[in-house]
């Protein structure tokens, strides 16, 4: 396997000429380009060896036949091995640390859910369920809560610290800033309010009197559930019984503190909450190292955000922030840099005089960047002009329109974020990206603008997740080492890579590569007039090829009748085809090959066959030939055995909604005589029309057959499988 360009498909004649030169078989191959002008043509049929190459850079194509792409997949294969035995290492630590498992829910768990103003949506119950059913199990819990910004993760969050809390056990709630533990102890302190919990914070917003006090007080487990930034994972912090940890944006804490939280991982319960996870959260959630819940259902009357990606000027800002005064919202505009944020203060004030604008950044003292906060949600001003540190935490309904600046040299994930601190209301919300000129950007940062534009629809963070996921790679799953692996081998082969390593962790069955070639001599292009779209047909051809049961094939006709109408014949064939080779897989078959009305099946050193069953089926049916060492050779001629097993005039059961194909005697379907073509005389008289002259090429000419039909070669050659299989 080589990296190659995509040129297109191809329709190319193969097998006998006629004496005009033309092919008596069309067939439709995907191009490949390599270094050197080489050429590589693959059928449509085996688009299962091609995969997409997703990365952040073009790689430089391969010549074919070299060597550097199986050297470069080679040191990515060992690189997940090394990983799969770290992860192995901590599998083995939290089974040999039993968890606590949680009592099931009390009344006062159904009174603290009932006291919920607003009406969950199905995705928030789902999570919920997964939550509970996580922590009444005995294994500590390691789940990630994937929900859009204000989609109502902290609810569920707040619903599992509950019940924690109902247990006799301690809860923290670990936050990036300190301005999201504050609004989440603000939130807690609301929700909990009518029970007797008792909710604490350490964070730079306390005098460290306070703050010794409370830690005091938690260790003699007087606090129930404390809220804190990293200062929660420092030494001097000690839980009286800690159960249940929540980790909100996970992303933003840094590789030492995450090594802590991976060790408390061992022994309580840990729901990690985010809106775009970073890759490498994701990718081992999509991998199976971590158990995921999405939420993707927006609240009710939720609209989403109107996104402009606009170079900086003053007229644009100008009309956004009055814009938004006149219908009396407020406005967040992010510049993050320290040194000039009072520059671009004085040019609001200038532009727009009648705007109170308030300042935040992280290097102010506690009590001033509190007071700015708490001012703005008063709304005593109309702008807050601040640093990311408003990324996180603060839900101002009144506050729906965005401004950032130099967009550019932000990350998909963080963009997102900002933009979701507007949109909490059912107004509409808007977020103006100021950039500089396009020819600044980077490749990069117009990629994540164009992502960013694209994605505003209700719900979008898991594809930007997805996506940042694509564009960056998902470097060391386990610690801070960054590595190129998704550029050297593209994120496709890197994830298939990567699953296959934890497969063989966890002792699952891990999918051979090896799959039968299967060459029939049957047409199975797509009609054109079916799937115009060149992308959309290559998409049919690959998701037919990549099968491996036949209920995935099933499931693409079911697509395909949806999305295109009525399937066609063409797309019957191509799924007949797909079925054939799933069934060859299962018997360990190398190759299917037919020439004219001979097919020879090749079984591999370690199929599944068993001897003693095929030697029976030979000896049973005279159109079938042992060819030693390892080959069985079916005659299309004559019948499944030396004596018709169906009685003279039977009618035999043909498809739904196709006739069975009788033959001369009376004899029809699978177990009589295969259907034989029409001769040349024949097809012109059923043609329905008469055409003037006619050449020795046309009255020579085989007439088509039809191989899904009764005694067809798909009817045989399936049928065959099926029968060695022990299905018939």
């Amino acid at each position: 396997m080589v990296i190659g360009a995509f040129v297109g498909l191809k329709q190319i004649g193969v097998g006998a000429s006629t004496s005009s030169g033309q092919a008596t078989d069309v067939q439709e191959f995907l191009e490949l380009r390599y270094a050197g002008d080489d050429k590589l043509f693959v059928p449509v049929e085996r688009l299962d060896l091609v995969q997409k190459y997703t990365g952040a850079t073009r790689p430089p194509v391969d010549r074919l036949g070299g060597t550097s792409w199986e050297r470069a997949k080679t040191k990515v294969k060992k690189a997940m091995r090394d990983m799969a035995e770290e992860l192995l290492k901590l599998y083995a630590a939290r089974k040999a640390v039993p968890g606590y498992a949680f009592s099931s829910d009390s009344h006062w768990q159904q009174e603290f859910e009932d006291a919920f103003e607003y009406e969950l949506t199905p995705d928030q119950r789902t999570a919920i369920a997964d939550v509970k059913s996580d922590m009444e199990s005995p294994t500590p819990m390691d789940r990630l809560l994937c929900g859009d910004v204000g989609y109502g993760k902290t609810e569920v969050a707040m619903r599992a610290a509950f019940k924690a809390v109902m247990d006799g056990k301690q809860v923290a709630f670990l936050a990036p800033t300190t301005v999201l533990a504050f609004q989440h102890q603000k939130t807690l302190s609301e929700r909990f309010a009518g029970f007797p919990v008792r909710i604490d914070m350490v964070s730079r917003f306390r005098s460290k009197t306070e703050q010794k006090e409370t830690l005091a007080d938690l260790a003699a487990g007087k606090v129930d559930v404390i809220v804190g930034t990293h200062r929660l994972l420092s030494k001097d912090v000690e839980f009286r019984d800690l159960g249940f940890l929540v980790v909100d944006e996970e992303q933003r804490f840094g590789v030492a503190h995450k090594e802590r939280i991976k060790q408390l991982k061992r022994k309580v319960d840990v729901l990690t909450m985010t809106a775009t996870p970073i890759p490498r959260t994701l990718n081992m959630s999509l991998v199976g190292i971590r158990d995921m819940s999405i939420i993707e259902t927006p609240p009710k009357d939720r609209l989403s955000i109107q996104t402009n990606v606009v170079k900086f000027d003053q007229q644009v800002i100008s009309r956004a922030v009055r814009g938004e005064l006149d219908r009396g919202g407020q406005i967040f505009f992010v510049h993050n840099r320290v040194e000039s944020i009072f520059s671009i203060g004085n040019l609001l004030q200038r532009i727009v005089p009648e705007a109170r604008v308030v300042v935040a950044h992280g290097q102010m003292d506690e009590d001033a960047l509190e007071r700015a906060m708490l001012d703005f949600v008063a709304r005593k001003y109309d702008v807050l002009l601040a640093t990311t540190i408003v990324e996180n935490g603060l839900d101002i309904p009144n506050a729906n329109t965005i401004i950032i600046n130099r967009a550019d040299r932000y990350g998909l994930s963080q963009l997102y974020q900002l933009r979701g601190r507007v949109g909490r209301s059912d107004r509409p919300a808007y977020a103006y990206l100021l950039i500089p000129p396009e020819d600044n950007l980077s490749p990069i940062a117009k990629k994540r603008l164009a992502a960013i534009k694209e994605f505003s629809d209700l719900g979008s963070g898991f594809r930007v997740a997805a996506l940042d996921l694509e564009i960056r790679g998902a470097g060391n799953l386990l610690g801070g080492e960054q590595s190129g692996h998704i550029e050297t081998v593209g994120f496709e082969m890197y994830m298939k890579l990567l699953e296959e390593a934890v497969r063989e962790l966890k002792g699952e069955e891990v999918d051979d590569d090896l799959r039968a070639t299967v060459n029939l001599r049957v047409d199975l292009r797509i009609d054109e007039a079916y799937v115009p779209d060149v992308n959309q047909r290559l998409m049919l051809y690959r998701k037919v090829a990549a099968a491996r049961r036949a209920e995935e094939i099933d499931r693409v006709l079911e697509e395909a009748g949806d999305r295109y109408g009525p399937i066609p014949e063409s797309l019957r064939n191509l799924a007949d085809y797909g079925r054939i080779r799933i069934l060859a897989d299962r018997l360990g078959v190398e190759s299917i090959d037919r020439e004219a009305r001979t097919v020879v099946l090749k079984f591999r050193s370690r199929t599944t066959l068993d001897p003693i069953r095929l030697v029976a089926i030979v000896r049973k049916r005279s159109d079938l030939t042992l060819v030693p060492p390892a080959g069985l050779k079916l005659s299309l001629e004559g019948t499944r055995s030396g004596v018709s097993e169906s009685r003279p005039g039977a009618p035999q059961k043909a498809r739904p909604g196709e006739a069975a194909a009788s033959t001369g005697s009376g004899k029809a379907g699978l177990r009589g005589r295969a259907a034989e073509p029409p001769s040349w005389w024949t097809a012109r008289a059923r043609a329905g029309h008469v055409k003037p002259g006619f050449s020795k090429e046309e009255i020579q000419r085989t007439a088509q057959e039809d191989p899904r039909a009764a005694g067809g070669v798909f009817d045989r050659i399936g049928g065959l499988l099926s029968e060695l299989l022990g299905h018939i």
